[in-house]
């Protein structure tokens, strides 16, 4: 995850494209429009994804800047092994927004985990 996050803020298509499941993997990767500068990566939970796993799910959030204001993009991706080694399968962008902003923190918010599921049905729980 985190060498294919270093890819993707540095435009490195090859790289992406080689750590991408062959089944999923796009044609081509076009950066000539984007106009954002990653920040940094923090991954926020994993499951599975072990030596002996062949499949991994990654939950992160990705912070950037994009015309002066700082973002925060949550995510959740699929990973798979083959022959030893991890592939990129797909992702879920679960929120997207500017740091900073007063959100909600209450029980009836998400879970920071990236479950997906309410704090109170998740973690909060107990």
């Amino acid at each position: 995850m985190c060498s294919r996050y270093t890819a993707y803020a540095m435009h490195n298509g090859a790289y992406l494209q080689g750590t991408w499941d062959a089944t999923k993997r796009p044609e081509k990767i076009d950066f000539s429009r984007e106009k954002i500068d990653w920040l940094r990566l923090e991954i926020t939970a994993t499951k599975k994804g072990g030596i002996k796993d062949s499949k991994g799910v990654v939950s992160f959030k990705a912070f950037y800047r994009q015309d002066g204001e700082e973002h925060v993009m949550n995510e959740i991706s699929r990973f798979t092994k083959i022959n030893g080694r991890w592939f990129y399968l797909d992702g879920v962008i679960k929120s997207i927004g500017k740091v900073g902003l007063q959100t909600n923190q209450g029980k009836n918010a998400l879970c920071s985990c990236g479950s997906g599921k309410k704090y109170k049905r998740c973690c909060g729980a107990g």
